[in-house]
């Protein structure tokens, strides 16, 4: 599928039926799987074959729709994961051990910014912040010689700045170490890293992939790019014989474009076992089938509210950088032409008490946790997720009081805009 179009990809990548085959991707509702003989299942055990033995590692379900994201996104393996958390944590964990060091962009998904700062130090392994803003001489800087990944987000959930790809690329490379992005909220319908220089693409298929809140998983792809036994000393997992599955050495038996992808699943997916059910896989690909229909659309609406807030009283400020004067205008521009995604943040003059009754007064937009969804959903971390903290410690986390994050789903933008000015008024 690699000459067709993104849309096409959508569509039909990752599963080609056989002659009197089923149509659709087939649901593998199966924990395990028969075989003649134990020659047979050892060949598996000792990955001289492919095939299936266990759903824990793998499920010809999960491999297909894996195999049609990594074509989308361009690369040469992909695997799912039973949530994009855990498909962050195994891109990360997956080339780094105790006494390694991670730098990572500061404007990253809250979740995200736990697991690298608290729970992966807790296992020793470091890391170092940057603003995605920062030159290239303060990414430099932040390199240790125990640095083994780059991590970044596309646009970052919720502050919705935008990544500069190449130069974080560049400046990886510059010292030997793959970048990884998280490529959840464009999607590769908007944003494909890989052709600006990322090396492994992660993504939370919640979202939009899936699209219509029915099944939580993730997803991680593997560019194909990056040499991992130029850099042999700093990724030993990948280049010295693992003694679990009889001193295979995964860069030089699969190579650069399935190495990253077999090591995770054969040891991280074997050992931890965040496997995404065949069901959410099924449910997923029927996401992943209009995906390239929908991401316009929410790109449409979330220009138009956000268009619309920036002209109302009520709003001190709007971030979507499909607003010119917005600070990641331009750089959106090139990385995203056709947009980026539907979420909207913005901030009203009223603080707490003016979001508390914004929130009250929708009737359209429903209020919940949750973004990227077919359905329109707002969140105020003030008096939500973040209801625990006073106006100056929401201030000193950079969530003011009267933050909104709105993400435009697949209604008419003119009924939310009204729905939007309604609830605004009553705000007085």
């Amino acid at each position: 599928m690699s000459d067709y179009k993104i849309n096409t990809k959508c569509v039909q990548g990752g599963y080609q039926p056989e002659n009197g085959g089923p149509r659709q991707i087939p649901i593998i509702q199966s924990t395990t799987f028969k075989y003649n003989t134990s020659e047979d299942m050892g060949k598996l055990f000792d990955l001289e074959a492919s095939g299936y033995f266990y759903s824990r590692l793998q499920n010809p379900t999960c491999d297909y729709v894996a195999a049609k994201i990594a074509e989308m996104e361009g690369g040469t393996a992909g695997m799912l994961t039973s949530s994009g958390q855990a498909a962050n944590f195994f891109s990360l964990f997956n080339i780094c051990e105790a006494g390694s060091h991670i730098v990572s962009s500061s404007a990253i998904y809250g979740g995200t910014f736990n697991l690298i700062s608290v729970t992966m130090a807790k296992m020793g392994i470091e890391a170092t912040f940057v603003s995605p803003d920062a030159s290239e001489e303060e990414l430099h800087a932040a390199f240790k010689d125990n640095t083994r990944a780059m991590f970044g987000e596309t646009i970052a959930n919720p502050a919705l700045t935008v990544l500069d790809i190449e130069k974080f690329a560049k400046v990886a490379h510059a010292h030997g170490v793959p970048l990884i992005v998280d490529n959840t909220f464009p999607t590769p319908v908007n944003c494909r890293p890989i052709e600006w220089g990322a090396d492994i693409v992660t993504h939370s298929t919640t979202k939009y992939m899936d699209g219509h809140g029915s099944a939580v998983g993730g997803a991680i792809v593997d560019s194909g790019n990056f040499d991992w036994l130029a850099h042999a000393d700093k990724y030993p997992g990948l280049c010295t014989p693992d003694e679990s599955y009889h001193g295979i050495v995964y860069a030089e038996k699969f190579g650069q474009g399935g190495a990253f992808i077999t090591k995770c699943v054969s040891q991280l997916m074997r050992d931890l076992g965040t496997v995404q059910s065949p069901q959410s896989a099924f449910y997923l690909n029927l996401g992943l089938e209009s995906l390239h229909v929908r991401m316009p659309r929410h790109v449409e609406n979330g220009q138009a509210v956000a268009e619309f807030l920036q002209k109302q009283p009520q709003v001190k400020h709007v971030s979507y950088s499909g607003l010119p004067g917005d600070p990641y205008y331009d750089i959106a521009k090139k990385y995203m032409p056709d947009g980026g995604c539907g979420v909207v943040s913005f901030e009203l003059k009223g603080g707490r008490a003016a979001a508390e009754t914004f929130m009250k007064n929708l009737k359209l937009a429903a209020i919940e946790t949750h973004v990227a969804d077919a359905r329109t959903c707002c969140l105020n971390p003030a008096t939500s997720t973040h209801r625990q903290m006073n106006e100056e410690q929401l201030a000193a986390a950079g969530i003011p009081a009267g933050l909104v994050r709105m993400s435009c789903g697949l209604e008419d933008k003119e009924d939310l805009i009204a729905d939007l000015r309604q609830a605004l008024e009553a705000i007085g």
